[in-house]
């Protein structure tokens, strides 16, 4: 397996919800959304979107990703988008999944909108180093990816028709073009960049990412990684230390903690199972590591989340 393909596995999205927006005339809106990922899918027209400090035109047959929906503004070609009205109670209450949006002209541009709801701990890494929109301008020569077609004449299908199955299958393609938005975004990443998603492409890191990442509750050492990653141990040390931002034991505890919190929030698993499953000889070393990083104890922080989840 890749490391982007071990970096994903713990991702999921859920909750996905989808919306055709039709646009006439001088159409405007604004969207505020939170914890959430956005797609936007170019069915027919031209629009420009806004979010905050990142502007863009998309063009039909394109395909932008938001990682870290906040609020963005959508608005038609030569149009300024000043007069853009929310539209989230409409997306609320919209139960056709389809929205037309009267700037009082001709129809001008058709787009397929997606939300999905992520697990904020396993994504929080990632998303942190993300820029606000996805593919960046010089990611993608024309802003097309090789599944959009696909991808729309599903979606479409999909929005035609109930048919059993049909979260299943947005989420399913929700996570595709994630997944084709950032591999496009981390193979455009230069040598001299910070971003520690450069670790990706690199041939030995790749190796130990992925080793700790299948097997977190093994009794890793920078010793027994460096071998992984087939290099030595201060090489290695320094290497992993001056691409991903923090040294590989840092890095693993990090994962193990994340997983951890994911663990107690599915409800699966004992507390005890889940100290064994992250790689803690002991419950009580276990629960001082996740309290010094969560700040409550993990029984306390599954207590939490039952009710949230109830509230």
């Amino acid at each position: 397996m890749d490391a982007l393909s071990v970096l994903l596995q713990n991702v999921h999205l859920f909750e996905t919800k989808y919306y055709r927006l039709n646009g006439t005339g001088n159409w405007s809106y604004s969207i505020t959304r939170k914890d959430t990922i956005l797609f936007y899918l170019v069915m027919s027209g031209s629009f420009c979107i806004d979010v905050g400090n990142g502007l863009r035109q998309a063009h039909a047959g394109d395909m932008i990703m938001i990682p870290n929906a906040q609020k963005h503004v959508s608005y038609a070609l030569n149009h300024n988008g000043d007069d853009a009205q929310p539209l989230d109670e409409l997306l609320n209450s919209c139960e056709k999944h389809t929205l037309d949006i009267d700037g009082h002209g001709d129809a001008n541009s058709s787009l397929i909108l997606i939300e999905c709801k992520y697990d904020k701990e396993m994504v929080r890494p990632l998303l942190s180093v993300l820029p606000s929109i996805l593919p960046e301008l010089n990611d993608n020569d024309d802003g097309r990816f090789e599944v959009i077609d696909v991808e729309i004449k599903l979606l479409t299908l999909e929005a035609e028709r109930e048919r059993m199955g049909k979260t299943a299958v947005i989420n399913h393609w929700a996570s595709i073009m994630m997944i084709e938005c950032l591999r496009v975004y981390i193979e455009s990443l230069p040598e001299a960049t910070e971003n520690w998603l450069k670790a990706m492409k690199d041939p030995f890191l790749t190796k130990a990412l992925i080793a700790m990442h299948e097997a977190p509750s093994q009794n890793w050492t920078i010793h027994k990684l460096a071998e992984v990653a087939g290099m030595s141990r201060s090489s290695f040390a320094q290497r992993f230390k001056d691409t991903v931002g923090m040294p590989p034991l840092t890095y693993l505890i990090d994962y193990r903690l994340r997983l951890a919190a994911r663990y107690l929030r599915l409800q699966q698993n004992s507390i005890s199972r889940i100290s064994d499953l992250v790689g803690y000889a002991s419950y009580s070393t276990f629960s001082q590591a996740f309290k010094r990083v969560y700040g409550v104890s993990p029984k306390a922080y599954r207590q939490q989340y039952q009710q949230e989840t109830i509230a």
